[in-house]
């Protein structure tokens, strides 16, 4: 059972639950923010092979670095869904999260960052 859209029909529904991507997991193991850049560790195309579809397709995206949010638009999940999945990713080692705003953030880091999210959703 396929568990992604295919390429050339974007528009046709999934044949999955979104729960049952998760096992009925509804909390990440990790905490993440929608906002969270997520980059692939290198040297986890060899360990990709063990991975169903939409995990090899989430891997694959997160060699762009992009965030939580664009993940789960890209792939064509619910947010929850695409946090759960990633989080799963982050404790096999296959991706990492980058450092995100924190409260004694610049201004400079703050515009930079909704740059990026802005520019990844206008890619879409």
């Amino acid at each position: 059972m396929e568990s992604r859209k295919p390429e050339s029909a974007p528009d046709q529904p999934s044949l999955v639950r979104p729960y049952s991507l998760t096992s009925g997991r509804t909390s990440p193991a990790v905490e993440l923010a929608l906002e969270a850049l997520i980059q692939a560790i290198p040297g986890t195309d060899d360990r990709a092979r063990d991975l169903d579809n939409i995990n090899a397709t989430i891997l694959e995206l997160c060699k762009e670095s992009p965030s939580v949010a664009e993940i789960a638009a890209r792939v064509g999940v619910p947010i929850g869904v695409a946090r759960v999945l990633v989080a799963d990713l982050v404790e096999a080692g296959h991706v990492q999260i980058l450092a995100t705003l924190k409260d004694d953030s610049s201004d400079a880091e703050r515009r930079e960052l909704i740059e990026r999210v802005l520019s990844g959703l206008r890619e879409l």
